[in-house]
Protein backbone atom coordinates (compact mmCIF):
# COMPACT_ATOMS: atom_id res chain seq x y z
CA UNK A 1 0.00 0.00 0.00
CA UNK A 2 1.27 3.48 -0.82
CA UNK A 3 2.49 5.67 2.01
CA UNK A 4 -0.06 8.39 2.80
CA UNK A 5 0.63 11.77 1.26
CA UNK A 6 2.11 14.48 3.52
CA UNK A 7 -0.20 16.50 5.72
CA UNK A 8 -2.20 18.87 3.60
CA UNK A 9 -1.75 21.86 5.88
CA UNK A 10 -0.60 22.66 9.39
CA UNK A 11 -0.90 26.38 10.24
CA UNK A 12 0.98 27.90 13.15
CA UNK A 13 -2.29 29.01 14.71
CA UNK A 14 -5.91 28.34 13.70
CA UNK A 15 -8.23 31.22 12.91
CA UNK A 16 -9.53 32.64 16.19
CA UNK A 17 -12.86 31.19 17.23
CA UNK A 18 -12.19 27.85 15.57
CA UNK A 19 -11.17 24.64 17.34
CA UNK A 20 -7.55 23.57 17.01
CA UNK A 21 -8.68 20.23 15.65
CA UNK A 22 -6.89 17.61 13.56
CA UNK A 23 -9.07 16.63 10.59
CA UNK A 24 -8.79 13.79 8.08
CA UNK A 25 -10.52 14.30 4.72
CA UNK A 26 -11.14 11.13 2.69
CA UNK A 27 -12.43 11.51 -0.90
CA UNK A 28 -11.34 10.03 -4.24
CA UNK A 29 -12.08 13.25 -6.14
CA UNK A 30 -8.94 15.47 -6.22
CA UNK A 31 -11.07 18.59 -6.76
CA UNK A 32 -13.16 17.89 -3.65
CA UNK A 33 -10.04 17.15 -1.58
CA UNK A 34 -8.48 20.42 -2.68
CA UNK A 35 -11.67 22.36 -1.88
CA UNK A 36 -12.03 20.89 1.61
CA UNK A 37 -8.36 21.25 2.50
CA UNK A 38 -8.28 24.88 1.31
CA UNK A 39 -11.45 25.63 3.29
CA UNK A 40 -10.46 23.92 6.54
CA UNK A 41 -6.68 24.32 6.71
CA UNK A 42 -6.56 27.92 8.00
CA UNK A 43 -9.16 27.13 10.65
CA UNK A 44 -7.73 23.92 12.10
CA UNK A 45 -4.57 22.61 13.71
CA UNK A 46 -3.76 19.86 11.23
CA UNK A 47 -5.48 18.66 8.04
CA UNK A 48 -4.70 15.32 6.38
CA UNK A 49 -6.05 14.03 3.08
CA UNK A 50 -6.54 10.53 1.69
CA UNK A 51 -8.06 9.11 -1.49
CA UNK A 52 -9.40 5.87 -0.02
CA UNK A 53 -10.41 4.22 3.24
CA UNK A 54 -7.24 2.12 3.17
CA UNK A 55 -5.09 5.25 2.88
CA UNK A 56 -7.08 6.88 5.67
CA UNK A 57 -6.40 3.89 7.92
CA UNK A 58 -2.68 4.52 7.56
CA UNK A 59 -3.12 8.07 8.81
CA UNK A 60 -5.12 6.94 11.84
CA UNK A 61 -2.41 4.48 12.92
CA UNK A 62 0.06 7.25 13.57
CA UNK A 63 -1.99 10.40 14.16
CA UNK A 64 -4.73 11.58 16.49
CA UNK A 65 -7.79 12.72 14.53
CA UNK A 66 -10.71 14.66 16.02
CA UNK A 67 -12.91 14.68 12.90
CA UNK A 68 -13.13 12.61 9.73
CA UNK A 69 -14.90 14.02 6.66
CA UNK A 70 -15.64 10.91 4.65
CA UNK A 71 -17.10 10.31 1.19
CA UNK A 72 -19.50 7.37 0.99
CA UNK A 73 -18.47 6.28 -2.53
CA UNK A 74 -14.80 5.31 -2.42
CA UNK A 75 -12.69 2.85 -4.44
CA UNK A 76 -12.42 -0.43 -2.55
CA UNK A 77 -14.01 -0.13 0.89
CA UNK A 78 -17.04 2.21 1.01
CA UNK A 79 -17.26 5.05 3.48
CA UNK A 80 -20.15 3.49 5.42
CA UNK A 81 -18.38 0.13 5.75
CA UNK A 82 -15.19 1.80 6.95
CA UNK A 83 -17.13 3.95 9.42
CA UNK A 84 -18.71 0.84 10.96
CA UNK A 85 -15.24 -0.69 11.31
CA UNK A 86 -13.86 2.49 12.90
CA UNK A 87 -16.59 2.53 15.52
CA UNK A 88 -16.07 -1.15 16.28
CA UNK A 89 -12.33 -0.51 16.68
CA UNK A 90 -13.01 2.24 19.19
CA UNK A 91 -12.68 5.46 17.18
CA UNK A 92 -14.65 8.06 19.16
CA UNK A 93 -14.04 11.14 17.02
CA UNK A 94 -16.68 12.96 14.98
CA UNK A 95 -17.47 11.78 11.42
CA UNK A 96 -19.23 13.75 8.68
CA UNK A 97 -20.33 11.65 5.70
CA UNK A 98 -20.63 13.32 2.27
CA UNK A 99 -22.05 11.97 -0.99
CA UNK A 100 -23.42 13.09 -4.34
CA UNK A 101 -25.97 10.26 -4.51
CA UNK A 102 -28.20 9.59 -1.56
CA UNK A 103 -31.71 8.84 -0.48
CA UNK A 104 -33.40 8.51 2.89
CA UNK A 105 -32.28 4.90 3.36
CA UNK A 106 -28.66 5.88 2.75
CA UNK A 107 -28.86 8.69 5.27
CA UNK A 108 -30.39 6.39 7.90
CA UNK A 109 -27.71 3.77 7.26
CA UNK A 110 -24.99 6.42 7.64
CA UNK A 111 -26.35 7.67 10.97
CA UNK A 112 -26.77 4.12 12.29
CA UNK A 113 -23.16 3.43 11.35
CA UNK A 114 -22.10 6.23 13.67
CA UNK A 115 -21.98 9.35 11.51
CA UNK A 116 -22.28 12.69 13.31
CA UNK A 117 -23.66 14.45 10.24
CA UNK A 118 -24.61 13.80 6.61
CA UNK A 119 -24.12 16.33 3.78
CA UNK A 120 -25.12 16.14 0.13
CA UNK A 121 -22.79 17.30 -2.67
CA UNK A 122 -22.46 19.87 -4.01
CA UNK A 123 -22.26 22.03 -0.91
CA UNK A 124 -21.01 25.53 -0.20
CA UNK A 125 -18.35 26.70 2.22
CA UNK A 126 -20.82 27.85 4.93
CA UNK A 127 -22.46 24.39 4.95
CA UNK A 128 -19.28 22.46 5.66
CA UNK A 129 -18.02 25.04 8.17
CA UNK A 130 -21.34 24.95 10.02
CA UNK A 131 -21.22 21.13 10.13
CA UNK A 132 -17.68 21.19 11.55
CA UNK A 133 -18.68 23.74 14.20
CA UNK A 134 -21.67 21.64 15.23
CA UNK A 135 -19.42 18.58 15.59
CA UNK A 136 -17.04 20.57 17.74
CA UNK A 137 -19.88 21.78 19.98
CA UNK A 138 -21.17 18.22 20.44
CA UNK A 139 -17.70 17.03 21.38
CA UNK A 140 -17.17 19.95 23.76
CA UNK A 141 -20.53 19.39 25.48
CA UNK A 142 -19.85 15.66 25.93
CA UNK A 143 -16.55 16.46 27.60
CA UNK A 144 -18.00 19.20 29.81
CA UNK A 145 -20.93 16.99 30.86
CA UNK A 146 -18.51 14.22 31.78
CA UNK A 147 -16.40 16.58 33.88
CA UNK A 148 -19.52 18.05 35.51
CA UNK A 149 -20.81 14.59 36.43
CA UNK A 150 -17.49 13.76 38.08
CA UNK A 151 -17.41 17.08 39.93
CA UNK A 152 -20.95 16.73 41.30
CA UNK A 153 -20.59 13.04 42.18
CA UNK A 154 -18.18 13.83 45.03
CA UNK A 155 -18.32 16.39 47.78
CA UNK A 156 -19.06 19.22 45.39
CA UNK A 157 -16.92 21.93 43.86
CA UNK A 158 -14.81 24.10 46.13
CA UNK A 159 -13.99 27.74 45.60
CA UNK A 160 -10.26 28.23 44.96
CA UNK A 161 -9.69 30.26 48.13
CA UNK A 162 -7.07 29.69 50.80
CA UNK A 163 -8.16 30.99 54.19
CA UNK A 164 -5.75 32.22 56.87
CA UNK A 165 -3.21 34.93 57.62
CA UNK A 166 -0.51 32.82 59.26
CA UNK A 167 2.98 33.10 57.70
CA UNK A 168 2.63 29.60 56.22
CA UNK A 169 -0.69 30.35 54.52
CA UNK A 170 0.41 33.77 53.31
CA UNK A 171 3.53 32.25 51.73
CA UNK A 172 1.44 29.55 50.05
CA UNK A 173 -1.12 32.06 48.80
CA UNK A 174 1.58 34.41 47.48
CA UNK A 175 3.20 31.57 45.51
CA UNK A 176 -0.03 30.54 43.74
CA UNK A 177 -0.13 33.21 40.99
CA UNK A 178 3.51 32.59 40.01
CA UNK A 179 3.09 28.82 39.87
CA UNK A 180 -0.28 29.05 38.12
CA UNK A 181 1.12 31.23 35.32
CA UNK A 182 3.40 28.48 33.97
CA UNK A 183 2.51 25.06 32.60
CA UNK A 184 5.04 23.10 34.65
CA UNK A 185 4.04 19.95 36.51
CA UNK A 186 3.29 20.58 40.20
CA UNK A 187 3.66 18.18 43.13
CA UNK A 188 1.59 18.96 46.24
CA UNK A 189 2.74 17.18 49.41
CA UNK A 190 0.89 17.27 52.71
CA UNK A 191 -1.09 15.21 55.17
CA UNK A 192 -4.65 14.11 54.38
CA UNK A 193 -7.11 16.95 54.85
CA UNK A 194 -4.65 19.83 54.40
CA UNK A 195 -6.39 21.10 51.24
CA UNK A 196 -4.33 19.71 48.38
CA UNK A 197 -7.27 19.58 45.98
CA UNK A 198 -8.24 23.12 46.96
CA UNK A 199 -4.73 24.30 46.03
CA UNK A 200 -4.89 22.35 42.76
CA UNK A 201 -8.19 24.01 41.88
CA UNK A 202 -6.74 27.41 42.73
CA UNK A 203 -3.76 26.77 40.43
CA UNK A 204 -6.18 25.83 37.66
CA UNK A 205 -8.46 28.83 38.21
CA UNK A 206 -5.56 31.31 38.30
CA UNK A 207 -3.79 29.91 35.26
CA UNK A 208 -4.18 30.23 31.48
CA UNK A 209 -6.18 26.97 31.34
CA UNK A 210 -8.95 28.23 33.63
CA UNK A 211 -11.53 28.02 30.82
CA UNK A 212 -10.71 24.32 30.33
CA UNK A 213 -11.87 21.39 32.47
CA UNK A 214 -10.48 20.49 35.89
CA UNK A 215 -10.52 16.69 36.18
CA UNK A 216 -9.69 15.21 39.61
CA UNK A 217 -8.64 11.56 39.90
CA UNK A 218 -8.25 9.74 43.21
CA UNK A 219 -5.60 7.16 42.33
CA UNK A 220 -6.26 5.28 45.57
CA UNK A 221 -9.96 4.83 44.75
CA UNK A 222 -9.43 2.97 41.47
CA UNK A 223 -8.41 -0.69 41.47
CA UNK A 224 -4.91 -1.40 40.11
CA UNK A 225 -6.46 -3.56 37.38
CA UNK A 226 -8.53 -0.66 36.01
CA UNK A 227 -6.35 2.40 36.62
CA UNK A 228 -4.58 2.26 33.24
CA UNK A 229 -7.88 2.12 31.36
CA UNK A 230 -9.36 4.82 33.61
CA UNK A 231 -6.50 7.19 32.88
CA UNK A 232 -5.69 6.45 29.24
CA UNK A 233 -8.88 4.89 27.89
CA UNK A 234 -9.19 1.62 25.98
CA UNK A 235 -10.20 0.20 22.63
CA UNK A 236 -13.04 -2.23 22.15
CA UNK A 237 -11.94 -5.75 23.08
CA UNK A 238 -8.78 -4.53 24.83
CA UNK A 239 -9.58 -6.81 27.77
CA UNK A 240 -12.38 -9.01 29.06
CA UNK A 241 -15.49 -6.91 29.48
CA UNK A 242 -14.38 -4.10 27.17
CA UNK A 243 -17.46 -4.37 24.96
CA UNK A 244 -16.99 -0.85 23.63
CA UNK A 245 -14.25 1.76 23.39
CA UNK A 246 -13.92 4.33 26.15
CA UNK A 247 -12.03 7.58 26.46
CA UNK A 248 -9.82 8.00 29.51
CA UNK A 249 -9.53 10.87 31.94
CA UNK A 250 -6.53 12.30 30.09
CA UNK A 251 -8.89 12.83 27.15
CA UNK A 252 -11.47 14.65 29.25
CA UNK A 253 -8.81 16.92 30.75
CA UNK A 254 -7.59 18.12 27.35
CA UNK A 255 -7.17 21.89 27.38
CA UNK A 256 -7.36 21.98 31.18
CA UNK A 257 -5.83 20.41 34.29
CA UNK A 258 -5.60 16.75 35.33
CA UNK A 259 -5.30 16.42 39.12
CA UNK A 260 -3.77 13.10 40.17
CA UNK A 261 -4.52 12.81 43.89
CA UNK A 262 -2.86 10.12 46.05
CA UNK A 263 -0.33 9.49 43.26
CA UNK A 264 1.83 7.37 45.57
CA UNK A 265 -0.84 4.67 45.30
CA UNK A 266 -0.16 4.09 41.58
CA UNK A 267 1.32 0.66 40.77
CA UNK A 268 4.91 0.77 39.53
CA UNK A 269 3.92 -0.42 36.03
CA UNK A 270 1.46 2.47 35.65
CA UNK A 271 4.07 4.89 37.00
CA UNK A 272 6.26 3.99 34.01
CA UNK A 273 3.38 4.60 31.59
CA UNK A 274 2.59 7.92 33.25
CA UNK A 275 6.22 9.01 33.01
CA UNK A 276 6.25 8.31 29.28
CA UNK A 277 2.99 10.23 28.82
CA UNK A 278 4.37 13.28 30.65
CA UNK A 279 7.65 13.24 28.73
CA UNK A 280 6.21 12.56 25.26
CA UNK A 281 2.94 14.50 25.76
CA UNK A 282 1.18 11.55 24.14
CA UNK A 283 -0.85 8.61 25.40
CA UNK A 284 -1.83 5.28 23.88
CA UNK A 285 -5.24 3.88 24.96
CA UNK A 286 -5.11 0.28 26.16
CA UNK A 287 -5.36 -2.11 23.21
CA UNK A 288 -5.00 0.66 20.64
CA UNK A 289 -2.25 1.49 18.15
CA UNK A 290 -3.21 5.15 18.08
CA UNK A 291 -1.11 7.79 19.84
CA UNK A 292 -3.13 10.71 21.18
CA UNK A 293 -1.31 14.05 21.72
CA UNK A 294 -1.85 15.78 25.06
CA UNK A 295 -2.65 19.41 25.74
CA UNK A 296 -3.09 19.69 29.49
CA UNK A 297 -1.39 20.45 32.78
CA UNK A 298 -0.72 17.82 35.41
CA UNK A 299 -0.91 18.54 39.13
CA UNK A 300 -0.14 15.58 41.42
CA UNK A 301 -0.64 15.23 45.16
CA UNK A 302 0.27 12.79 47.92
CA UNK A 303 -0.04 12.51 51.69
CA UNK A 304 3.24 10.59 51.84
CA UNK A 305 6.85 11.73 51.59
CA UNK A 306 7.64 10.66 48.03
CA UNK A 307 11.38 10.77 48.71
CA UNK A 308 10.81 8.06 51.34
CA UNK A 309 8.67 6.07 48.91
CA UNK A 310 11.48 6.28 46.34
CA UNK A 311 14.03 5.07 48.89
CA UNK A 312 11.75 2.14 49.77
CA UNK A 313 11.41 1.17 46.09
CA UNK A 314 7.68 1.88 45.98
CA UNK A 315 7.89 4.92 43.69
CA UNK A 316 9.99 5.55 40.59
CA UNK A 317 12.74 8.07 41.13
CA UNK A 318 12.55 9.37 37.54
CA UNK A 319 8.81 9.99 37.87
CA UNK A 320 9.37 11.71 41.23
CA UNK A 321 11.86 14.11 39.65
CA UNK A 322 9.54 14.70 36.67
CA UNK A 323 6.62 15.56 38.95
CA UNK A 324 8.72 17.70 41.27
CA UNK A 325 9.31 20.53 38.81
CA UNK A 326 7.42 22.69 41.30
CA UNK A 327 7.10 21.22 44.80
CA UNK A 328 4.58 22.81 47.17
CA UNK A 329 4.28 21.67 50.80
CA UNK A 330 0.97 22.16 52.61
CA UNK A 331 1.31 22.57 56.38
CA UNK A 332 -0.82 20.51 58.78
CA UNK A 333 -3.39 22.50 60.75
CA UNK A 334 -1.51 21.96 64.03
CA UNK A 335 1.30 24.11 62.57
CA UNK A 336 -0.94 27.12 61.83
CA UNK A 337 -3.56 27.04 64.57
CA UNK A 338 -3.81 30.84 64.52
CA UNK A 339 -5.89 30.37 61.35
CA UNK A 340 -8.56 28.32 63.14
CA UNK A 341 -10.89 31.28 63.96
CA UNK A 342 -10.80 32.44 60.31
CA UNK A 343 -11.40 28.88 59.09
CA UNK A 344 -14.33 28.42 61.48
CA UNK A 345 -15.92 31.66 60.26
CA UNK A 346 -15.34 30.64 56.64
CA UNK A 347 -16.94 27.21 57.07
CA UNK A 348 -19.86 28.69 59.01
CA UNK A 349 -20.57 31.16 56.19
CA UNK A 350 -20.08 28.50 53.53
CA UNK A 351 -22.13 25.69 55.07
CA UNK A 352 -24.96 27.39 56.99
CA UNK A 353 -26.92 28.55 53.90
CA UNK A 354 -26.77 25.12 52.25
CA UNK A 355 -27.94 23.44 55.47
CA UNK A 356 -30.69 26.00 56.08
CA UNK A 357 -29.35 27.02 59.50
CA UNK A 358 -27.96 30.13 61.15
CA UNK A 359 -24.21 30.34 61.88
CA UNK A 360 -23.34 29.34 65.45
CA UNK A 361 -21.83 31.71 68.00
CA UNK A 362 -18.50 30.30 69.20
CA UNK A 363 -17.36 31.30 72.69
CA UNK A 364 -13.74 32.13 73.51
CA UNK A 365 -13.52 29.00 75.67
CA UNK A 366 -14.75 26.83 72.79
CA UNK A 367 -12.29 28.50 70.42
CA UNK A 368 -9.49 27.79 72.90
CA UNK A 369 -10.50 24.13 72.89
CA UNK A 370 -10.28 24.12 69.10
CA UNK A 371 -6.82 25.71 69.21
CA UNK A 372 -5.56 23.11 71.70
CA UNK A 373 -6.74 20.08 69.73
CA UNK A 374 -4.18 18.17 67.61
CA UNK A 375 -6.37 17.88 64.43
CA UNK A 376 -5.23 14.56 62.94
CA UNK A 377 -7.67 15.13 60.06
CA UNK A 378 -6.45 18.70 59.55
CA UNK A 379 -8.67 21.33 57.90
CA UNK A 380 -11.05 18.68 56.55
CA UNK A 381 -11.74 17.42 60.06
CA UNK A 382 -12.43 20.99 61.22
CA UNK A 383 -14.86 21.48 58.33
CA UNK A 384 -16.64 18.23 59.21
CA UNK A 385 -16.90 19.32 62.86
CA UNK A 386 -18.50 22.64 61.84
CA UNK A 387 -20.94 20.86 59.53
CA UNK A 388 -21.99 18.42 62.27
CA UNK A 389 -22.30 21.27 64.77
CA UNK A 390 -24.54 23.28 62.43
CA UNK A 391 -26.79 20.26 62.02
CA UNK A 392 -26.95 19.60 65.78
CA UNK A 393 -27.26 23.27 66.74
CA UNK A 394 -24.21 23.55 69.00
CA UNK A 395 -20.44 23.12 68.89
CA UNK A 396 -19.83 19.79 70.57
CA UNK A 397 -16.16 20.10 71.61
CA UNK A 398 -16.59 17.14 73.95
CA UNK A 399 -16.47 14.95 70.83
CA UNK A 400 -12.88 16.12 70.40
CA UNK A 401 -11.97 15.56 74.04
CA UNK A 402 -13.37 12.28 75.40
CA UNK A 403 -12.95 11.57 79.09
CA UNK A 404 -9.29 10.75 79.89
CA UNK A 405 -8.33 7.27 81.05
CA UNK A 406 -8.97 6.38 84.67
CA UNK A 407 -6.27 7.88 86.89
CA UNK A 408 -5.18 10.55 84.40
CA UNK A 409 -5.15 14.04 85.80
CA UNK A 410 -7.44 16.58 84.14
CA UNK A 411 -5.44 18.66 81.64
CA UNK A 412 -2.39 16.38 81.85
CA UNK A 413 -3.34 13.97 79.07
CA UNK A 414 -1.06 14.79 76.12
CA UNK A 415 -2.38 15.66 72.66
CA UNK A 416 -1.37 12.33 71.12
CA UNK A 417 -3.42 10.50 73.74
CA UNK A 418 -6.35 12.84 73.07
CA UNK A 419 -6.01 12.15 69.36
CA UNK A 420 -6.08 8.40 69.99
CA UNK A 421 -9.08 8.70 72.30
CA UNK A 422 -10.94 10.84 69.78
CA UNK A 423 -10.30 8.45 66.89
CA UNK A 424 -11.33 5.43 68.95
CA UNK A 425 -14.44 7.32 70.10
CA UNK A 426 -15.43 8.04 66.50
CA UNK A 427 -14.83 4.40 65.55
CA UNK A 428 -17.01 3.28 68.44
CA UNK A 429 -19.80 5.68 67.40
CA UNK A 430 -20.01 4.03 63.95
CA UNK A 431 -19.69 0.48 65.27
CA UNK A 432 -16.16 0.07 63.94
CA UNK A 433 -16.97 1.07 60.34
CA UNK A 434 -13.57 2.44 59.27
CA UNK A 435 -14.85 3.93 56.03
CA UNK A 436 -17.47 6.04 57.85
CA UNK A 437 -15.03 6.89 60.64
CA UNK A 438 -12.41 8.06 58.13
CA UNK A 439 -15.00 10.29 56.46
CA UNK A 440 -16.02 11.83 59.81
CA UNK A 441 -12.39 12.38 60.77
CA UNK A 442 -11.53 13.86 57.39
CA UNK A 443 -8.75 11.35 56.60
CA UNK A 444 -8.39 8.54 54.09
CA UNK A 445 -9.25 5.00 55.17
CA UNK A 446 -5.62 3.97 54.59
CA UNK A 447 -4.41 6.70 56.98
CA UNK A 448 -6.92 5.63 59.61
CA UNK A 449 -5.90 1.97 59.26
CA UNK A 450 -2.22 2.89 59.70
CA UNK A 451 -3.01 4.85 62.88
CA UNK A 452 -5.09 2.02 64.33
CA UNK A 453 -2.43 -0.53 63.42
CA UNK A 454 0.15 1.52 65.35
CA UNK A 455 -2.01 1.11 68.47
CA UNK A 456 -2.55 -2.64 67.84
CA UNK A 457 -6.32 -2.13 67.78
CA UNK A 458 -8.34 -4.37 65.44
Amino acid sequence: MDTPRPPSFSPDKPVEGWPGWSILVVDDEPGMLHFLVKTLAPRCHFVMSAGSAEEGEQWLKGHHVDLVILDISLPGKSGVVWLKELREQGFTGEVILITAFADLDTAIEALRAGASDFILKPFRVPQILNAVKQCYERSRLRRENFVLRRATSGSGPQAPRLVGESPAMRALRDALPRVAAVDSTVLLQGESGTGKELVARALHALGPRAAGPFVPVNCAAVSPELIESELFGHAKGAFAGASRARDGLFHYAQGGTLFLDEIAELPLAIQATLLRAIEDLKIRPVGSEQLVPLNLRIVAATNRQLSHEVAAGRFRQDLFFRLQVVDMALPPLREHKDDIPALVAHFMAQLAPSLGTEPLQISEQEMDFLRQYHWPGNVRELRNLIERSLILGSLNVSALYPAPPSGAAQGVTDLQTLEKLHILSVLDSVQGDKTRAAHLLGVSRRTLERRVAEWSVS
